[in-house]
């Protein structure tokens, strides 16, 4: 199907529901609901007053009310219940449809633990009450947000919120950078439990980091992004938090079943997409008036086959001895299918037989398992050419073809089982939870298959493969062109045959379990109002993890390309490459299975593998904190305290030296780091006015050094003379922040933001990479003779840097239009960091992961039961990989291999069509721009090193709510 198609599919369905936009429009009134944070009691006998109408009431007994005859226009609603500080919210009424404005009162905002913005149907103003009565700086974006564009994971969801950049694999967001911080300094919670990582593959090595695409949108009730942590939060979150909060009954609802059922289409090949949510409740008891018990379940499948074309580069880079500019090692023309199948489920059992007391348990489960194929062709060149006379921008080079295929199966779960509990005694209340979080990466086997091109080119004499090739990689660095001049060509089957046949399996299993226990004790030094409290509380977490592989690698028989492939040869990339004919996996595998005694295991290398994967550490972690919030004025409120954190851990490791290869030796290497730190915060909040709020804080957070960073490993390679170590005396990296922001919260979820921060990092982790000339080898060294050039490879900390930057938004509903035009609106926020940090000797840099611009930009439009978001998202480039030198050039300056991930920006579409309050409609449209995921050695924009792309994604299907 192509794209022209795929849109008048999605056309079609919306014209579909265009008779519907006849409908009479609803009588017009304004109603909506008050109730207590705490435990979401209504309030009864709550005055509200339209003050320009000059039209009030009270509300009944279940905290609702209902004023039915407002004309339109736009009005202030006052809410005042005794005790408490008056609510005031601006309401736009309009002569289309009722409008329900609810309302909060209650200090345990204040908490995030204690506080559930995450019914499936929780409306955007809701999340912006939140936000805006919280004392710390959040965002929260609510389920109702996020299924209005088609993103399919927890990653791609919250990066449409202020201060988030996304790091993308395989076409979907992975990893969440928060203002500037990559993934690995920041934390995820899943309602309050800290997710543990599900790969020990993150971006900077730290293996802390969790892996959105795992968590399905559609499991999300609400995802809230903490800039500024409270005292009772992990202080673990260098650059923010990330709160995954899970679904609950709607509180107006004793019963409520919700389903999505959704089809799609990948067409880059042509794949189906699956998308089915199912989520369901309900309150139960001895009688109708008595239901003190509830459950909620939740369950989503989604499975895609996404395909991926791919093109990936070497370069000699030896231009200090003459070597051309930009010649390559290797060109690999990578043919991908994924068949990826997502899913989530979890519920939550809650017992409350009075106002007092409630006790839950909740277990919430999501992963993937995927199946894996990777076609390549690769060309590796000799890495001496010369200029081809033909081409003033190629050059021509001796070359050798492999053909080559991955066969994998992985999979990979997040798990987290919580008991927990609220009692109020009198004034005073005490929550408490003990949780067990997992993280896994199975990988039961993944074969690799090499097949090398030996046929003999009657050009070189000594009767070797190689080819002459030429290539261009400088007219266009996107698409490398070449052509073979002398020799076979690559697409060929014949001359190949079977060189490399391997497999292995993976296990990785972090989980980690904690327990907690808060108090919080109205006070009323200031005032009589319930902002007032003093909060204390204990924590521990205690966290263990183990990697270890299974490596086979085999020499096997030559067997020959043309009795082991199938289908017909492939041309892909846009037509700009043609990889020959596939290799068939299962028919080597048969291969190996047939005729085991032929396939000759390397036993020792083996056995290294498996030695150098090994890992095993635990880390626990005890808290205590005080916080304390009260009102010295009228307008300005006040959070203070200090968080106390108390780190054991054991770190093992193994030192592992080889000679020429082969394993000499290995011993056990373990360590143990105890240290503990102060974390003090205060934040203030100044009302200027009911919806214009100035904010001032400071807070003080940490990030551990990463797992791979401090492990006490060593291992010694005397081939390429490398010696690669941890460094267990790794300093944990620390951050002052500080933070300003100006915040108008306009009708209808509405707002207008402007915020300043500055982090002050010390101790942060950088990699070093040294050259030393080994004089007297001794203990691991041995290996090396004297005199030898030896790279140490580790980490350090060095002294400082820092982050620092702007936050903008603007979310707004242009109500004010006439008609149908009353339903356009925008939502748009950017983000600018300032961050620094000396990568190499005298050169300096931004942060790693971190892009100096991220923005996000959507239209959306709201009328009448018809949706309709186009979504952009921009990141800029940010270096990726922090490399080692390269050369250094004729007048002395030095060139490194860092990496660069180049600018991207997508462009989503969602469309949906409610025909009543029951029956939905929608279409999505994901990635219509085709976005590249770029890499470059070097910030040059002409190196490239990796290009994949993916094509779009169209869904569509219906929602069903009961």
């Amino acid at each position: 199907m192509s794209l022209a198609q795929a849109c008048r599919i999605g056309l079609g369905l919306m014209v579909l529901a265009m008779p519907a936009l006849t409908v009479a429009a609803a009588p017009t009134a304004l109603s909506g609901h008050v109730e207590v944070a705490a435990n979401h009691q209504p309030v009864a006998g709550a005055r509200v007053v339209v003050r320009e109408a000059n039209l009030s009431t009270i509300t009944d007994a279940n905290g609702d009310y209902m004023l039915p005859n407002v004309a339109p226009g736009v009005y202030t609603v006052i809410v005042n219940v005794k005790g408490q500080h008056t609510l005031q919210r601006k309401v736009t009424v309009d002569e289309t449809s009722p409008v329900v404005e609810n309302f909060v009162f209650g200090a345990d905002v204040k908490s995030l633990d204690s506080v559930n913005v995450n019914a499936p149907v929780t409306a955007d103003v809701e999340a912006r009450a939140l936000q805006q009565q919280a004392p710390n700086m959040i965002f929260v974006q609510p389920a109702a947000a996020i299924e209005r564009l088609p993103d399919v994971n927890a990653g791609e969801a919250v990066r449409r919120l202020p201060g988030i950049s996304l790091e993308t694999d395989t076409g979907e967001g992975r990893f969440v950078n928060i203002r500037g911080l990559d993934a690995d300094l920041n934390s995820t919670t899943f309602d309050g439990v800290r997710l543990m990582p599900t790969n020990v593959s993150t971006p900077t090595g730290g293996g802390r980091a969790v892996a959105f695409d795992s968590i399905p949108a559609g499991l999300v009730g609400a995802l809230t992004v903490t800039n500024t942590n409270l005292p009772e939060q992990d202080a673990e979150a260098l650059g923010g938090t990330i709160e995954i909060s899970s679904k609950t009954i709607p509180k107006d609802r004793d019963q409520f079943l919700d389903v999505q059922l959704g089809t799609g289409l990948e067409n880059l090949r042509d794949t189906p997409v699956k998308d089915y949510e199912l989520t369901g409740g309900f309150r139960f008891g001895p009688d109708k008036n008595y239901k003190p018990f509830s459950f909620i379940g939740t369950v989503e499948y989604y499975q895609d086959r996404r395909a991926i074309d791919d093109v990936e580069a070497g370069y000699v880079d030896q231009q200090g001895a003459g070597v051309p500019d930009k010649a390559f090692t290797d060109i690999d023309q990578r043919y991908y299918n994924y068949q990826r199948t997502r899913h989530g489920y979890g519920f939550e059992f809650d017992f409350q037989p009075d106002d007092n007391d409630k006790w839950y348990a909740r277990y919430f489960d999501a992963g993937y398992t995927e199946l894996k194929s990777r076609q390549s062709l690769t060309l590796e060149f000799a890495g001496a050419p010369v200029a081809d006379p033909n081409n003033p921008n190629g050059l021509v080079d001796d070359a050798s073809y492999v053909k080559s295929t991955e066969h994998e199966k992985e999979m990979i779960d997040s798990r987290v089982a919580i008991l927990g509990g609220q009692n109020n005694f009198g004034s005073w209340r005490t929550d408490y939870h003990l949780s067990l979080s997992i993280g896994s990466y199975n990988k039961p086997y993944d074969y690799g298959i090499n097949f090398a091109n030996g046929a003999p080119n009657p050009a070189n004499p000594d009767g070797s493969g190689l080819s002459v090739v030429s290539y261009d990689n400088i007219s266009n660095p996107n698409y490398p062109s070449y052509s073979v001049l002398q020799g076979q060509n690559p697409t060929n089957p014949s001359g190949y045959t079977l060189n490399d046949f391997s497999n292995s399996s993976e296990h990785d299993h972090d989980q980690e379990y904690s327990f907690g226990d808060n108090v919080t004790i109205p006070t009323s030094f200031f005032t009589q109002s319930s902002d007032e409290y003093l909060k204390f509380g204990v924590s521990s977490r205690l966290r263990t993890r183990n990697n270890t592989q299974q490596n086979f690698d085999y020499n096997p028989p030559a067997a020959p390309l043309s009795q082991l492939m199938t289908g017909q040869p492939i041309v892909f990339y846009d037509g700009h490459y043609n990889n020959g004919y596939n290799i068939n996996p299962q028919a080597v595998i048969n291969l190996f299975n047939a005729n085991p005694g032929e396939f000759v295991e390397n036993s020792a290398n083996d056995f290294l593998a498996n030695l150098q994967s090994f890992g095993h550490d635990s880390e626990n972690i005890y808290a205590g904190y005080g916080e304390y919030a009260f009102q010295p004025m009228d307008k300005l409120s006040l959070l203070g305290g200090v968080r106390y954190e108390l780190t054991n851990a054991q770190y093992e490791g193994l030192n592992i030296v080889t000679s020429n290869g082969t394993l000499v030796n290995y011993s056990p290497n373990i360590i143990n780091r105890n240290y503990g730190n102060v974390f003090p915060s205060l934040q203030a909040k100044y009302s200027f006015d009911t919806d214009l709020i100035g904010r001032a804080v400071y807070s003080k957070t940490v990030a551990r050094p990463g797992f791979q960073q401090v492990t006490p490993s060593t291992q010694v390679d005397d081939v390429n003379n490398v010696v690669s170590q941890g460094n267990p005396a790794l300093k944990p990296t620390y951050s002052d922040n500080f933070d300003l922001s100006l915040e108008y919260y306009l009708p209808e979820g509405g707002l207008a933001y402007a915020g300043l921060f500055d982090k002050q990092l010390t101790n942060y982790i950088v990699q070093t990479g040294t050259i030393q000339t080994v004089t007297n080898p001794t203990g691991i060294l041995d290996v090396f003779a004297p005199g030898t050039q030896v790279t140490f490879s580790s980490y350090e900390n060095i002294s400082s840097a820092w982050a620092r930057g702007l936050q903008l938004v603007y979310v707004d509903r242009f109500r004010w239009l006439p008609g149908a035009l009353s339903g356009l609106g925008v939502n748009t926020n950017f983000t600018y960091v300032d961050s620094r940090i000396q990568i190499h000797p005298g050169v300096y840099s931004s942060l790693p992961s971190t892009s100096r611009d991220t923005a996000n930009f959507s239209l959306t439009y709201d009328y009448l039961g018809l949706r309709l978001d186009l979504g952009a998202y921009y990141e800029s480039k940010n270096i990726f990989t922090v490399g080692g030198l390269l050369y250094t050039n004729a007048d002395g300056t030095n060139v490194y291999a860092d990496q660069y991930s180049s600018a991207r920006t997508s462009l989503d579409f969602g469309a949906s069509y409610a025909f009543n309050d029951m029956v939905s409609v929608y279409f999505g449209a994901k990635n219509l721009t085709n976005t590249k995921l770029r890499f470059t050695e070097t910030a040059a924009n002409n190196r490239p090193i990796q290009r994949e792309f993916y094509d779009q994604t169209f869904t569509a299907g219906v929602r069903i709510h009961l």
